[in-house]
């Protein structure tokens, strides 16, 4: 059950492959923007070069900042807008209506030329952010809300897998336009174009799965969640393990129900042990991502270009390799050693392992600094050759951890009525920090030189190391088992209110149910 191949689970790793196609855009929605404003030709059209035929490098980093940016601006407020209408119409029609937004978005971006065509690509940005972020908050909800506990880690971790293709994917459709050197405004509408593929893949795939059962039986519809629980559990509906799981989730939502008896809207926050849970959520995205990774992942061809690999094809390729290694790596985190090494200390080693490789890169930017300029075919010096290693090393330090375990823990610690908004706050908080970042990170990164790598090296074992230590492990834990984590119930009045669900639904009362559910293991729906 625990290996790579699951097929008692293969119902709940389609609906994660189905949800985070959406997930592909996050990634590359992010990465695209700072390759295209890399290319040559789209300088030349949006009048980024100076007199003397060179960029204006001011020029540049502002618009690079601005397309990257105004995507997470409108990400904020769809994260945070998604909160009240997934709770409301559900997981699977939040995202379809906000996945159609996203297309919009798309469109805009895809058409945009002529003399007013930033105003386009501004406009399409932020009405895509806006799908892109409720994609982001609903999606890792959906998911671990369908999974079971001893794999919740490894499915939810898809997120990231996801992410990481996402931006590899926009590297290599913009290292393949620098290879053909093809004119504007194809240069902008390829890259923003192909936003439609992984779009109407996650649309079209949305129609063949189910709701989430724990939003269903937060609303009253046990019958309907009670069925399609069996059917992600690939269990009969009168089996013991989907009784019990059931009977788990009603006990835990009724303890809500009369732990927040009167707290209106501030319930979700102020309920017993849940400001603790949201504060986890936000600072877990502001460490994530001032810890320097989006910065290297947004501009990593002027990382590269900073190192010493001068060139659009070189930086580009440099980039387009970096993406690779982010995939493998997050692949093998997530499906050899998420449920086993835990969250906790995962997060410890990973924020080690990033800033000591950010201080080494700093070291060797400071005492060998590459030239200013390679001459037509000649290689990267060693030294931009090492640094360049060091952020290959970097990355699988960021796999096994920043990277998806922010998103893990966040969909793991919230109860089902607070879920949405929880994860909404921590989606949120994700792209308010990374509007920030993105914005910031062209001029960090022009004025900081090689201490930008020292600050993020300080972030991450200073701050981010910190932080691992302290939270709780939630590592094989049911998500109903976080409000015992969390102290908003005791163990032994959740056990009884479990016992209470088991006899409502009359587990005990029916003597043939077990002969029933032995010669039936799916269920029929």
């Amino acid at each position: 059950m625990g290996g790579l191949i699951d097929f008692k689970n293969s119902r709940v790793y389609w609906l994660a492959f189905t949800a985070y196609w959406g997930i592909v855009l996050f990634g590359y929605d992010t990465g695209v923007a700072g390759s295209v404003v890399s290319q040559l030709a789209f300088q030349e059209h949006f009048g980024l070069i100076g007199p003397d035929g060179k960029a204006n490098k001011t020029k540049v980093a502002n618009l690079s900042g601005n397309v990257v940016s105004v995507l997470q601006a409108g990400a904020f407020f769809g994260a945070l807008g998604s909160a009240p209408i997934s709770s409301r119409i559900g997981r699977k029609a939040t995202l379809m209506v906000f996945c159609l937004i996203f297309a919009v978005g798309a469109l805009l971006q895809t058409i945009a030329g002529g003399s007013r065509g930033i105003s386009y690509i501004y406009a399409g940005r932020v009405v895509a952010g806006i799908g892109v972020g409720a994609i982001s908050a609903v999606a890792p909800a959906y998911v671990s809300e369908c999974s079971p506990k001893d794999v919740r880690g490894r499915i939810t971790g898809l997120f990231q897998i996801m992410v990481a293709i996402g931006v590899m994917l926009s590297y290599f459709i913009n290292y393949g336009i620098a290879q053909h050197n093809p004119t504007a405004p194809r240069v902008w509408r390829i890259p923003f174009g192909f936003q439609f593929v992984p779009g109407g893949i996650m649309f079209i795939g949305l129609f063949f799965v189910k709701e989430s059962p724990r939003f269903l039986a937060s609303v009253g519809k046990t019958q309907e969640a009670i069925k399609n629980l069996a059917f992600y559990r690939k269990e009969h509906v009168d089996s013991d393990s989907v009784r019990h799981e059931m009977a788990e989730i009603e006990a835990a939502i009724e303890e809500e129900r009369r732990s927040r008896e009167g707290l209106g809207l501030k319930e979700a926050f102020l309920g017993k042990g849940n400001l603790i849970r949201f504060l986890i959520a936000f600072f877990i995205f502001f460490l994530q991502q001032w810890g320097g990774q989006n910065t290297v992942g947004y501009y990593a061809p002027q990382i590269f270009t900073a190192i010493g690999f001068t060139g659009a094809k070189n930086s580009l390729l440099a980039s387009g390799i970096y993406g690779v290694v982010k995939v493998v790596a997050t692949a093998l985190f997530v499906f050899f050693f998420v449920e086993t090494l835990g969250r906790k200390i995962s997060l410890a080693i990973s924020a080690l392992g990033m800033g000591t490789l950010f201080f080494i890169i700093g070291a060797i930017l400071k005492t060998h600094p590459p030239p200013a300029k390679l001459a037509a075919g000649q290689a990267p010096p060693p030294a931009s050759k090492a640094m360049a290693a060091m952020l290959y090393i970097y990355v699988c330090f960021y796999s096994m951890g920043w990277g998806p375990l922010p998103w893990v823990y966040s969909a793991d610690i919230f109860p089902t009525r607070t879920r949405h908004y929880g994860l909404a706050t921590a989606s949120a908080s994700q792209w308010l920090w990374n509007f920030v970042v993105s914005r910031v990170g062209p001029n960090i990164i022009a004025s900081l030189g090689y201490k930008v790598f020292f600050m993020f090296a300080t972030i991450n074992i200073g701050a981010m190391f910190t932080f691992s230590l302290i939270i709780p492990e939630t590592k094989g834990r049911s998500l109903e088992e976080m409000d015992i984590i969390f102290g908003s119930v005791s163990q032994e009045d959740r056990n009884r209110d479990i016992a209470n669900q088991e006899k409502a639904f009359g587990n005990s009362a029916d003597p043939h149910r077990d002969s029933k559910s032995e010669g039936s293991v799916e269920q029929k729906v």
